[in-house]
Parts: C-alpha cells; structure tokens; sequence
C-alpha cells in the first residue's frame, strides 16, 4: 500500500508544482490555491508512505519520479524543452529510480 500512497504523493507535487509556475508568483488565485492543496496532499500521502516504505527510500522514488514528470509538464504544456544532456541526466534518474524501487531488498516491498 505504500507505494500506492507514493504515487498519490508524487501525482499531488506534480499538480501542485505545474499550478505554482501557473499562479505567476501567487498573483492568480485558482492556481495559487490549486498549489497550497497539492502540497498539502503530497506531505500527507508521503507521510502515510513512511509507515511501510523506508524514508531514504521514499523520498528517492519521490524527488527523482517528480523531476522527470515535471520536466515533461515543462515540455509539453510550458514548451520548456530540456536539452540533451538534461535528458540524459533524467534518464539516469530514471534508471536510479527502478533500481531503488524495483530491485533494491530495503525498498519496503
């Protein structure tokens, strides 16, 4: 279940951190208020993740997982196109991230 948690987590600071670059420095209120309640939601799944899935752990599957999600939000509503050595680096997070998830013993599964 844990992990299920952490995908809710994850989703939640995604939302949230595509609403913040929205709310134009907190100046446009939906988005602004869409932003106070995802990261409301993201620290209250993660901590719910931190009863079953180690905290080194989680917060590993959750800060690289957010970075790629976020940097596609970026691509492809922002046109913040990443160039080809952030590309690579996201791929290495990626890697990194089904490594600690998936194949690592201390992942909590």
């Amino acid at each position: 279940m844990g992990y299920w948690y952490l995908a809710v987590a994850i989703l939640s600071e995604v939302v949230a951190t595509s609403a913040l670059n929205a709310s134009q420095g907190f100046t446009r209120f939906w988005p602004s208020a869409v932003t106070v309640a995802g990261y409301c939601l993201a620290f209250y799944f993660l901590s719910l993740t931190l009863r079953t899935v180690p905290m080194g752990i989680a917060y590993a599957v959750w800060a690289g997982t957010g970075i790629v999600l976020i940097a596609l939000v970026g691509a492809l509503f922002f046109k913040q196109i990443p160039d080809a050595p952030a590309v690579l680096g996201m791929l290495l997070i990626v890697i990194g991230v089904i490594l600690v998830s998936a194949v690592s013993r201390t992942g909590g599964h």
